[in-house]
């Protein structure tokens, strides 16, 4: 079969896309993360007819289930709240639905949408047998007392046990959902189901959690772009390196950073981002893991303890560096910030967060050929440790530090190799294309392996 023109390629594209819009009106955010696998997966499905016939694709942007309940719990006050919680099952064509928990007002079904599919082919990425689901609420811890978290994450599981067991379906954590609410989520479904499972992952360390299960996302976007910059002949030693955010997936970005020889010099939160010049070593990323875990401070009080550094509103992309890494939230880099980052000298960008960049801000990275990492790819290092603690739940055993981050270092060079087996054009490789492409094949080829079900 001779592939279609580019012309009829683009016009499967639109028709499909408009499709997604059409029956998900309104879903901003759900349609820019379709649209971004879409635009990679069409000219790679263009010559291969099963894939349209099966109406794969079209079948991937539908979720297998979404679940959405009403959640009321009493705050210190005995006053009655109510939010709203929501489980979607995106496909579990490889395995179990696997993906977090987000508490946080911004949830809704568009977003935890799009974080569903893009765990679809993360999870395929990692090579584990895991689909694809995400969940949460517009419930926003912070602010509240332990009683009245505990009181919520507790009415939240009551609904949500039902839908969600070790071989259906296994929640983690996201934003606003740290130790503490996996917690009381676990204790919670332990109670009701009288049974001690490997349900939730995420989990303490005295309860069947995996060690660096905390660092594991942060590291591997790092781990990430050590390998796009090895493949080049290259590497962290020497690299200026632009964070934002100041969660675990920033903190244990600088860490890993600074043990590959790289200097971080920006963190931000919601009020804005510091700039230091000298690096934040480890003495500074103690006082930041002190300020944001303990006394849940701004990112702003840094100034004040070190000399040389700068606080700033906005976001940290007009700081000159040679990499960025951005683990804050969603859109964060849109196309100005992504033609500052180019015109400042940025080599590359790998994605701690989920989907930071926006479609114009990714597609001026492929086009100035900077090494781009997406997020399906970079982050993946956090849900591969949330697999590995899945086999050491089922398995009832616990595996040593270094062995658990020598399996994260090996899933991640996987997940690269992967796409530059399916991205190498000439002497470029196209990382998003090949990381879209990767994750959909296996994805694709088990549901055509199932028929139209």
């Amino acid at each position: 079969m001779s592939k279609p023109s580019a012309d009829k390629t683009q016009v499967y594209f639109k028709r499909f896309i408009n499709g997604v819009k059409k029956r998900n009106p309104g879903e901003r955010e759900f349609h820019q993360a379709v649209s971004e696998v879409a635009e990679t997966i069409f000219p790679y499905i263009a010559d291969k007819p099963i894939y349209h016939k099966m109406q794969i694709l079209e079948r991937m942007a539908e979720p297998d289930r979404v679940v959405m309940f009403r959640v009321p719990w009493t705050d210190e006050e005995g006053n009655i709240r109510n939010q709203r919680g929501y489980r979607v099952q995106f496909n579990n064509s490889i395995g179990p639905y696997k993906g977090g928990l987000r508490f946080h007002p911004s949830v809704n079904l568009s977003v935890l949408k799009f974080l569903g599919f893009e765990q679809t082919f993360k999870n395929s990425l990692t090579g584990l047998p895991m689909g694809g689901a995400k969940g949460g609420s517009d419930f926003n811890p912070k602010g509240k007392s332990d009683i009245e978290v505990m009181r919520f994450c507790q009415s939240f599981m009551t609904e949500l046990h039902r839908h969600i067991g070790e071989d259906t379906d296994i929640p983690a954590g996201d934003i606003g959902v740290g130790a503490r609410e996996i917690g009381y989520l676990f204790g919670q479904y332990k109670r009701i189901e009288n049974r001690f499972v490997g349900v939730l992952t995420g989990k303490g360390m005295e309860f069947g959690g995996s060690k660096i299960r905390t660092e594991a996302t942060g590291y591997g976007a790092v781990y990430f772009m050590q390998n796009m910059l090895e493949y080049k002949g290259d590497d962290m030693r020497g690299k200026t390196v632009a964070v934002s955010g100041s969660g675990n997936v920033a903190t244990y970005a600088v860490e890993k950073v600074n043990h590959l020889g790289g200097k971080v010099v920006t963190l931000s939160d919601s009020s804005g981002f510091i700039h230091d010049p000298d690096g934040i070593n480890t003495e500074k990323l103690d006082f930041v893991l002190d300020l944001k875990n303990v006394r849940r401070g701004r990112i702003s009080e840094y100034v004040d303890k070190f000399k040389g550094s700068s606080f700033h509103e906005g976001r940290p992309w007009g700081v000159a560096c040679d990499i960025a890494v951005p683990c804050a939230t969603q859109n964060e880099i849109n196309r100005e910030d992504a033609e500052v980052l180019v015109k400042n000298g940025c080599m590359g960008v790998s994605e701690g967060a989920n989907m930071p960049t926006d479609l114009e801000g990714i597609h001026v990275f492929q086009s100035a050929g900077i090494l781009y990492a997406p997020s399906k790819a970079a982050n993946a290092g956090g849900v591969a440790v949330s697999g590995l603690e899945m086999s050491q739940n089922s398995a009832r055993i616990s595996w040593a530090e270094v062995e658990l981050e020598k399996l994260l270092k090996d899933i991640m060079l996987k997940i690269h190799d992967s796409c530059v087996e399916y991205g190498k054009k000439g002497d470029h490789v196209d990382y998003l294309a090949g990381a879209n492409i990767a994750g959909f094949i296996k994805v694709a080829d088990a549901m055509l392996a199932y028929g139209h079900t």
